[in-house]
């Protein structure tokens, strides 16, 4: 089946010349229940995993530490917008722990990345590994196959600088005033830049990064200091009530919450890769 994004209410660069400067694509993966195997990008599913390598545990210091849930894999040849891995890897693995116990906090998450090269896997582990017991349901994805679609974005509305910030933040302001004065008549409100026209929901792949609870923050590479690009948005849900035009089409009953993964409160993970070397390490955001 393939899924939509239905066409921007508004075209933005018609509406704010400059921007098209800051046009970016993200493949939106639009998860849907299925049966994946090791040899499909998906998430929940089994991971390509050779048999003779010890599977990942969480190193982190505390009394629930085991194996790692095996969270999505990502071939590169099913996802447009998903960066070069290092050294010609072409399938990216996604592990978390599935408790709230990392960090300085004692209450971050625990993600591991791992590239690597499909063809090399010969024999794939059976069975994996699975934590006896998880510290939340919403770390456990339901098994979803992936129908990836390609979009075009633009920056959070915060990240826009200089003349064309001024205009864009000018335009959204009149647009959610608009949109108060719509709500009070019981008429729809109008589509604003934030919401409708910059970044998509949902689990994707490249394109940019909402920066809606915390503010834009820091995503330079620790190890060489370059400004690090989106690699993957895990995401609580594939739309929400202030981002309706993004929804997919056709609209099946669990296509909201397809993976049943919940990201902090009901929010996104953010993963950023350094352009200059994949293998550097990556930088996390919870939105």
């Amino acid at each position: 089946m393939t899924f939509t994004t239905p066409p921007r209410p508004l075209d933005a660069e018609a509406l704010f010349p400059g921007l098209a400067a800051h046009r970016a694509t993200a493949t939106r993966l639009h998860p849907r229940a299925g049966r994946p195997t090791a040899r499909d990008s998906h998430v929940g599913g089994p991971l390509l995993w050779p048999s003779g390598e010890p599977w990942p545990v969480c190193d982190e210091p505390h009394r629930y530490g085991g194996p790692l849930l095996a969270v999505a894999q990502l071939y590169a040849r099913d996802v447009p917008d998903l960066p070069p891995g290092p050294g010609g890897c072409d399938l990216l693995q996604v592990f978390w722990c599935p408790f709230d116990l990392h960090g300085p906090t004692g209450y971050g998450m625990n993600v591991r990345l791992r590239w690597r090269r499909s063809a090399e896997v010969r024999e794939v582990l059976a069975p994996q590994p699975q934590p006896e017991r998880v510290g939340f349901d919403g770390y456990v994805p339901e098994p979803c196959v992936l129908h990836p679609e390609q979009v075009t974005e633009y920056p959070y509305i915060e990240l826009l600088t200089g003349e064309l910030g001024e205009r864009v933040e000018e335009w959204e302001d009149a647009q959610e005033e608009a949109g108060h004065e719509a709500e009070d008549e019981g008429a729809a409100a109008p589509p604003t830049y934030q919401s409708d026209l910059s970044v998509a929901p949902g689990w994707k792949a490249g394109g940019h990064a909402a920066w809606n609870v915390t503010g834009p923050g820091s995503t330079d590479c620790r190890d060489c200091g370059r400004m690090m690009r989106l690699l993957l948005t895990v995401d609580s849900y594939e739309w929400r009530s202030d981002s309706e035009s993004w929804r997919p089409l056709p609209t099946g009953a669990d296509a909201n919450r397809p993976t049943g993964v919940a990201v902090g409160n009901f929010g996104r993970l953010n993963v950023f890769a350094c352009p200059r070397d994949p293998a550097h390490p990556h930088r996390f955001s919870v939105q």
